[in-house]
């Protein structure tokens, strides 16, 4: 496992020091700007008051977006597959009568 090293990222106008790995800390950077954003949103909305529910807002609203597009994706790729099987049923179907025509 790679050595981690500490990331200072500021969520909310604090700061956060977190332990990385070094080729993940470009993610990790993104990620809190990704928080800090969403939690900023919510902040200034004014429908939700306090840190911890704030930050809990910004997870549950983040998390459920994730799994849209897990299930956006997973729909997808169930279309792909079966436009696969029918091309490859087709592809097979016309090897099949090509054999019979050198017969």
């Amino acid at each position: 496992m790679a050595d981690s090293i500490p990331v200072t990222v500021k969520i909310l106008d604090k700061d956060y020091r977190i332990a990385c790995p070094a080729e993940e800390q470009n993610a990790l950077l993104a990620s809190a700007d990704l928080l800090n954003s969403r939690m900023r949103e919510l902040k200034e909305g004014g429908n939700v008051i306090g840190t911890d529910r704030i930050a809990v807002m910004a997870a549950l609203n983040m998390t459920h977006e994730m799994i849209e597009i897990k299930d956006d994706s997973s729909s997808v790729s169930e279309s792909m597959s079966k436009r696969l099987r029918k091309m490859q049923e087709k592809i097979e179907d016309a090897l099949q009568d090509t054999k019979q025509l050198e017969i």
